[in-house]
């Protein structure tokens, strides 16, 4: 009888945890991948001459709600022909989004830190660039000179660590924009 009810609580137990750990591998493939692509675009951009911390990583940063969307569905796969349910369908989700966002941040301070301080400073001209561009071209965005001086400024003092959480912060809201609803949606 002990045996009975102790087999009965293991079985509970395995399939409990089996996809509590579907969920976290899921998440690492999907999110480390995401991360990983994110990574080796901003290396390949630096390395072809180009800004690596400039505005071309958003077409590396796109990859992150699509590999969020791909967890989630291949969750809702793996389980068939049971149901994931909200809570671990937006666990995938929500976990590959932030495993993503850590490995790209990462990738960007090692990139930081790997290129030195001409990269950077490289970065800040060109951002300076935008800045006194896009006051040239919208005029009816008119700010006064000091906060126009402000944010330059305030450019100057741009370090690695603002551009990861930058990034980090970008990458993390890109993937929630697909994570959510597609976990909602994949949930059944």
């Amino acid at each position: 009888m002990f045996m009975a009810v102790y087999s009965s609580v293991e079985t509970n137990a395995t399939l409990d945890t089996a996809p509590s750990r579907l969920v976290t591998r899921l998440a690492l493939r999907f999110g480390g991948g995401a991360g990983l692509a994110c990574g080796l675009w901003m290396l390949g951009l630096q390395l072809s001459g180009n800004n690596g911390f400039g505005p071309k990583q958003v077409l590396a940063q796109l990859l992150v709600p699509l590999a969020a969307v791909a967890s989630e569905w291949v969750l809702r796969k793996k389980l068939q022909p049971g149901k994931p349910g909200l809570g671990r369908s937006l666990s995938v989700g929500l976990l590959t989004v932030l495993i993503a966002a850590v490995i790209s941040a990462g990738s960007v301070l090692a990139l930081a830190y790997g290129a030195g301080e001409p990269a950077l400073a490289r970065n800040r001209a060109e951002v300076k660039e935008i800045i006194l561009s896009q006051q040239r071209e919208n005029p009816k965005m008119m700010r006064s000179e000091k906060e126009i001086r402000q944010q330059l400024q305030n450019v100057d003092k741009l370090a690695a660590s603002d551009l990861a959480t930058s990034n980090f912060t970008i990458v993390l809201l890109f993937g929630l924009v697909l994570a959510l609803p597609g976990g909602i949606f994949f949930r059944e």
